[in-house]
């Protein structure tokens, strides 16, 4: 089968694919070893030293003859009183002059006895180093005992041992002894018995780094993260549980490229929505929020993607995309988040500055929350932080210097789009772009068209093509791309023909218009429950007209509430359902509410809760695609 050809692709990429970009930490060069100078002692030995020298050398000027008892004592009389300091003996200066003259003049040769001393190591006595050995071993162990619990061991099994004999008992170390002893354990030792091996190789190992890019949009980091907010619905008022934000960072400018605000999680469809708010121009940020002041020149085709190892970046049509657009992938080592650095400090950064006043934060450690409420405290419906998001981000984010004043991110990105511009997309390739940025797979094109995702898509042109290029009784495989956010029709490549043909779905009765993947799935999942049979796109439609009529009950119902909110537990995945999201809306309510059911029989929060838990059971174990 002819694949898809990358170079015919959606860009005209002006730079090649490049390898994955080298560590610095891996090209260090050998150690060289430096002995020690006068700096690293102390100011009383670099003082010492000073003052020997200087006799020394006083004493070399005037000295007539040999280094005799005679002639020094007179002269050193002398230079105690210019140099202002108590005078050494003749034998001293004399032993200090032959240590300096062999040592080719060396200061070190001048650096006191004493000036070695530390990092003793303080014994017991021979007969107590069994039992301190085996108070060490009970110290070194993953349960992280205190010393003083490692001594109180160490001292009772001394006392029990001396009850035994009759002369000369062990005598035990002092706490203060003993303390100092195990302080000089290797620490990188200490820390693989006490904590693990990772724990200590991150502790004590050589941190590398990325080698710096050299232009915008040559390396862009991805990653998600939970917001520490709850949010509300726009039209109900109701806790919807904290989002997802996903934000993609470029490294070269420290500007956020694009972002996706969710309730799925991490998932294909929202790497592929924040690929898309990243690549496309942000001509909509004016439109859409007119109080926001500067533009978001943030657009065009990353070159190297950096992600992490979770399962929504190892997708085949994640690799498909890239491979489409020319984006290298470059995927970080496990447990290596420095390497990933920008990323990082954003998420924090975004929880410390923009998060932390407004009302319904939650907290990561829930011993900082107290007696705090997010659901009740909560304030901010779901539109308006997606708003004030956009704004946090062009207004303050990219127009402010970072905390050691380094870079402004909009002054970066400007510098270096003018330097070289990143490879951007025309208004006729926005259309495929959505194809392209699509949940890909491989399927068989057969008698009654392409069956995927239990749905049948088939069309007179699919059905003339298969006519004209199948061999035989062998189907023809082909690719399929899926737009997670309406199924009601495919596209599939023709490979003969080299081109994508969109599919519509066989739908006599219109399920699929307008029907996102996620409650496509949600319905097969309520449609096993009463219907053994094969699946039909008229019991389908029941049930997604009964699914309709169940989240407009649940929403009357909710407004009967008024402002009694209270935490409702399947919120969340509820706004996963109805597809709440930036750039999408902000609330559950899908059509208006007709006034019959508005007036229909109210039930208590209890019972309300209650059916909100059973439709969590039809949602809870869904994996994400």
């Amino acid at each position: 089968m002819k694949t898809v050809n990358p170079t015919q692709g959606f860009f005209h990429d002006e730079f090649p694919l490049n390898e994955a970009i080298p560590i610095a930490g891996n090209q260090l060069p050998e150690p060289i070893n430096i002995s020690r100078d006068l700096a690293s002692y102390t100011t009383e030995i670099q003082a010492e030293v000073s003052r020997r020298l200087a006799y020394l050398k006083w004493i070399e000027k005037r000295l007539d003859g040999g280094w005799t008892q005679a002639r020094l004592e007179p002269l050193l009389e002398q230079a105690s009183t210019e140099l202002g300091t108590e005078p050494p003996n003749w034998r001293t200066l004399a032993r200090w002059r032959k240590k300096y003259s062999n040592s080719d003049l060396q200061f070190s040769s001048l650096i006191p006895k004493h000036g070695n001393k530390g990092n003793r190591i303080i014994k017991s006595d021979s007969s107590a180093e069994n039992f301190y050995d085996q108070a060490v071993k009970r110290f070194l162990v993953e349960e992280r005992p205190s010393i003083a619990a490692a001594y109180r061991y160490y001292a009772d099994t001394i006392r029990i041992a001396n009850q035994k004999l009759i002369e000369k008992p062990i005598k035990a170390l002092s706490y203060s002894g003993f303390y100092n002893r195990v302080k000089m354990l290797p620490p990188y030792d200490v820390a693989v018995a006490r904590h693990g091996k990772f724990i200590a190789d991150s502790k004590f190992n050589m941190i590398s780094a990325h080698m710096p890019p050299e232009r915008v949009l040559e390396r862009v980091e991805i990653d998600h993260t939970p917001l520490d907010l709850i949010l509300l619905d726009d039209e109900l008022d109701i806790p919807l549980g904290r989002p997802c934000l996903t934000v993609l960072i470029d490294s070269y400018s420290h500007c956020i490229t694009g972002f996706y605000i969710g309730f799925e999680g991490p998932s294909f469809n929202s790497v592929r929505k924040a690929l898309l708010n990243a690549i496309k121009p942000k001509t909509y940020v004016h439109k859409k929020y007119p109080v926001i002041e500067n533009d978001w020149p943030c657009s065009g085709k990353p070159e190297t993607l950096v992600v992490d190892n979770g399962a929504e970046f190892w997708s085949q049509s994640l690799e498909l995309v890239c491979l489409e657009l020319g984006i290298n992938v470059q995927y970080n080592p496990v447990r290596k988040p420095w390497l990933k650095p920008m990323i990082e400090r954003l998420f924090g950064n975004i929880n410390s500055s923009l998060l932390s006043n407004i009302p319904g934060k939650t907290f990561s450690n829930i011993l900082e929350k107290e007696e705090y409420n997010p659901n009740k405290d909560a304030i901010m419906h779901f539109s308006t932080f997606v708003e004030h998001f956009h704004q946090w981000v062009i207004d303050l984010y990219h127009q402010n210097a970072d905390t050691r004043k380094r870079y402004i991110p909009a002054l970066s990105w400007k510098k270096g789009y003018e330097y070289l511009p990143p490879a951007q997309i025309t208004d006729e390739d926005l259309s495929r772009l959505e194809v392209i940025i699509g949940l890909s797979s491989q399927r068989q094109l057969r008698r009654g068209g392409i069956h995927i995702h239990n749905l049948r898509y088939d069309s007179e042109e699919l059905s003339l093509y298969r006519k004209n290029h199948a061999s035989g009784k062998q189907s023809l495989s082909v690719i399929v791309k899926t737009n997670p956010d309406d199924i009601s029709s495919i596209y599939v490549y023709l490979d003969k023909l080299e081109r994508y043909l969109q599919v519509p779905c066989v739908d006599r009765v219109g399920y699929t218009h307008e029907l996102s993947l996620q409650q496509h799935l949600i319905n097969c999942r309520l449609h096993k429950n009463f219907i053994d049979s094969a699946l039909d796109l008229d019991s389908l439609a029941r049930v997604r007209m009964k699914l309709h009529e169940r989240i407009e009950q649940e929403v009357a119902e909710l407004n009967s509430i008024g402002k009694k909110r209270k935490s409702l537990p399947s919120m969340s995945r509820l706004a996963k359902h109805q597809q709440v999201g930036s750039g999408e809306k902000g609330t559950i309510v899908g059509q208006p509410l007709p006034t019959e059911l508005l007036k229909s029989k109210q039930h208590k929060q209890e019972n309300l809760i209650k059916q909100i838990d059973e439709w969590d059971d039809y949602v809870s174990d869904l994996d994400a695609y």
